[in-house]
């Protein structure tokens, strides 16, 4: 009986599987050129099925397929497995990387897709690709389904394609195809509707709307330059949906929560606490940026201040215009976020630092930086100072970790500190780049708002010859050519 449970379960799975991907073309070598020819534009995906980061876009693309499946223009989606039945078609286009996305017209590349890696920005990135920027509107009933979407959408209503309004506006569009969704009409009767010629309008998707701001906003400017500036400050609204490939889109400052963020399956949910959110947004605009993402998405986010675990409430963090970190540490209402944005905005709170805890003893040649004794160890040392930022498991760091040792035993007697700090225990003050392991500063004691990045060799001689030359003071034991001074006898 287990056997035949298990067997149903498998099959099940196996249907599920396979149900989702069903409108995505499965190509080989020996069917990829004809089939392409058959389709003006489709996305290829190329991959191997051991691929981590391939099994985390399968679902995400295949549920971009069945969302483009009744587009027109068309739009295809194909995956090549580089791994068995597609190996020559891999070599042919260069993929050395996994997964690799291309853009094909019929059987030729057109682009190489560097859009989105979820499903509705695949969509909209690739509805971008196909036919004009902006849709041409031509009835009543054709602006009312083209509107019941739940993208935010550009859109232009003009008596005459050839003003300069229509003009710039078909411009932008065409700028912006991939990031922004547009139409426009100059149908009689869709203008007559609107009692309005000759404007732009943000109207945001329906999902969106709430009784804090209009649905829909009017550019007020005339050239290319404020349209941009109207969308970028009007997109997203007082509260925006943060995603993944909109994150760029929100400055700081900026105050986010965080919780189960889901428009597809429980739309209702999620606005009952974004409204909320929107009503102490209402208060502030102008003054700062807030948002809502998803907990599950931002998972890497909530760990940098320290949470494992969101409940059902929102988890509301902030980042001031220095980029330091904030949380609201009491439970999410509508009076305490009031509270915790007066505060910040007065700089009464104090920021959130991720730190190790400071050494009880820091007696050793090479200093340990933590963050909360940064200031002490780095900067207010009195000292001209090295600084490596390294994290435990990068292996150029382990190899540096013995040269460190050694380079701070030559120089122990030097008005020189050498430290280092764990850059994944510890926030890592924002004045320092840090986007790579091991990243290196030289600080002189002067100078210490002023790092310097260290991009020198990573030996011994190399690190003291460095020193010796930029040194405030000459070093007692080496030159400033970094060889070493003759002992008197």
């Amino acid at each position: 009986m287990w056997r035949l449970a298990a067997a149903v379960l498998i099959f099940g799975y196996i249907a599920t599987a396979s149900g989702a991907e069903q409108d995505v073309l499965d190509l080989g070598d020996d069917n990829f050129a004809s089939t392409l020819k058959e389709h003006e534009t489709t996305l290829v995906m190329f991959y191997a099925p051991w691929c981590g980061h391939c099994k985390r876009l399968k679902p995400e693309y295949a549920k971009a397929a069945e969302l483009v499946k009744d587009d027109d223009p068309p739009l295809k989606f194909a995956k090549v497995d580089c791994t068995e039945a597609g190996k020559e078609t891999c070599s042919k286009y260069s993929v050395s990387g996994y997964p690799t996305l291309k853009i094909f017209r019929h059987d030729e590349v057109s682009q190489d897709y560097n859009g989105p890696r979820e499903a509705n920005g695949i969509v909209k990135y690739m509805r971008a690709q196909v036919g004009p920027a902006s849709k041409n509107v031509h009835t009543v009933e054709e602006l009312t389904k083209f509107l019941d979407t739940k993208d935010t959408t550009v859109f232009g209503y003009f008596e005459d394609l050839d003003s300069q309004l229509a003009k710039v506006f078909l411009k932008f569009a065409d700028k912006n195809r991939e990031k922004y969704r547009f139409g426009h009409s100059s149908e009689e009767a869709v203008l007559k509707k609107q009692g309005e010629t000759d404007k732009i309008v943000l109207i945001r998707a329906p999902h969106l709307n709430n009784k804090f701001e209009s649905s829909s906003i009017k550019f007020e400017g005339s050239s290319e330059s404020d349209l941009t500036t109207f969308v970028k400050e009007n997109f997203h609204g007082l509260v925006g949906h943060r995603t993944q490939d909109t994150a760029r889109d929100f400055q700081n400052p900026l105050i986010t929560a965080y919780y189960s963020v889901d428009y597809q399956k429980n739309p209702k949910g999620t606005n009952y606490w974004r409204n909320r959110v929107l009503k102490v947004a209402k208060e502030f605009a102008g003054q700062i940026n807030f948002a809502i993402s998803s907990k599950d998405d931002f998972q890497h986010e909530l760990n940098e201040y320290g949470y494992d675990f969101v409940g059902e409430k929102p988890v509301i963090l902030a980042r001031d215009a220095k980029n330091l970190k904030y949380a609201l540490k009491d439970e999410f209402s509508v009076e305490n976020l009031q509270d915790f944005v007066e505060k910040l905005l007065a700089n009464e709170l104090e920021p959130y630092i991720k730190s190790e805890a400071v050494p009880e003893s820091n007696d050793a040649p090479v200093k340990v930086a933590v963050a909360k004794n940064f200031d002490d160890v780095v900067i207010n040392n009195g000292k001209d100072t090295l600084v490596e930022f390294y994290a435990p498991w990068c292996g150029h760091c382990k190899k540096l970790a013995p040269v460190f040792d050694e380079l701070a035993e030559k120089l122990v007697d030097e008005d020189v500190a050498i430290v280092k700090m764990d850059a994944t225990a510890n926030d890592v003050p924002p004045e320092f780049n840090v986007r790579g392991f091991p990243t290196l500063f030289w600080l002189p004691k002067d100078a210490k708002n002023k790092p310097i990045s260290y991009n020198g060799g990573r030996e011994v001689d190399d690190f003291v010859k460095y020193i010796a030359k930029e040194a405030s003071s000459e070093l007692k034991g080496f030159d400033r050519s970094g060889k070493p001074k003759k002992t008197e006898l």
